[in-house]
């Protein structure tokens, strides 16, 4: 069996394990929270601050639910919409060639948070692979958090 080794991540699952807050709820409840690309009644979209590839996203329910099936119909549509907003998003600003999306449901999945459910995107291109992450332990990110949120931010007008 192959394995996919991501050291660089020990640092992000080594810090959910100190916080006592939900990343997605301190989010949810703080309209300037930082990195929150945007929120909908019932759903949010934050970069992740450790991310797979440039624009990974995260989009997560407002509420603290660790499974689809505690979502109401309402809460379900909008977190999709949420979903496909990002993908917009991402699309228009960073042009990816394709896409990561995922959910992982419960520690036994891969989930780093898991009581609170939420979707990743992650924007893929053509040759994103090199060999950093396996000779050197490195990924490289080619854009900073900062300037990658300004982006996001002022494309939301264009895709509404």
């Amino acid at each position: 069996m192959d394995k996919l080794w991501a050291p660089w991540r020990i640092k992000y699952v080594a810090a959910l394990k100190k916080t006592k807050q939900c990343i997605f709820c301190r989010a949810a409840k703080s309209a300037k929270a930082k990195y929150v690309v945007f929120a909908t009644k019932h759903s949010l979209c934050m970069l992740n601050i450790f991310p797979y590839n440039n624009g990974h996203l995260m989009v997560a329910s407002r509420k603290h639910k660790a499974d689809l099936l505690q979502l109401s119909e309402e809460e379900s549509i909008d977190l999709f919409r949420a979903l496909k907003r990002a993908k917009k998003l991402l699309d228009k600003t960073l042009k990816p060639n394709g896409y990561n999306i995922g959910i992982n449901l419960f520690s036994a999945a891969g989930a780093g948070i898991t009581g609170h459910l939420h979707i990743h995107i992650v924007p893929r291109w053509k040759g994103d692979t090199n060999f950093m992450p396996v000779a050197c332990s490195t990924k490289i990110i080619s854009q900073s958090l900062e300037e990658l949120f300004k982006i996001l931010k002022n494309a939301q007008s264009d895709i509404d």
